[in-house]
C-alpha cells in the first residue's frame, strides 16, 4: 500500500496505526487524519526519535499494510 491510499483509508489504517504506536492517542491519530508529515511529527514527539527514524518506520508501516 503507497501512502495516498492508506491516506484515503485512514479510518482503517487508524487501528493498524494505533497497534503499532500504542502510545498515540486517538485524538493525535485523529490530528494525524492521514497526513503523513503530521504522523511523523507525532512520532517524534512520543516516541523521541530522528525525523529520519520516524519517516522510515511510517514507511515500513504503510508498505506492511
Amino acid at each position: 500500500m503507497n501512502w495516498d491510499i492508506a491516506k484515503g483509508k485512514w479510518s482503517q489504517v487508524k487501528g493498524a496505526a494505533k497497534e503499532k504506536w500504542g502510545d498515540l492517542t486517538d485524538d493525535e491519530l485523529d490530528q494525524a487524519a492521514g497526513d503523513r508529515e503530521q504522523l511523523v511529527g507525532k512520532i517524534q514527539e512520543k516516541y523521541g526519535k530522528a525525523k529520519a527514524d520516524a519517516e522510515r518506520e511510517v514507511d515500513e508501516f504503510v508498505a506492511s499494510l
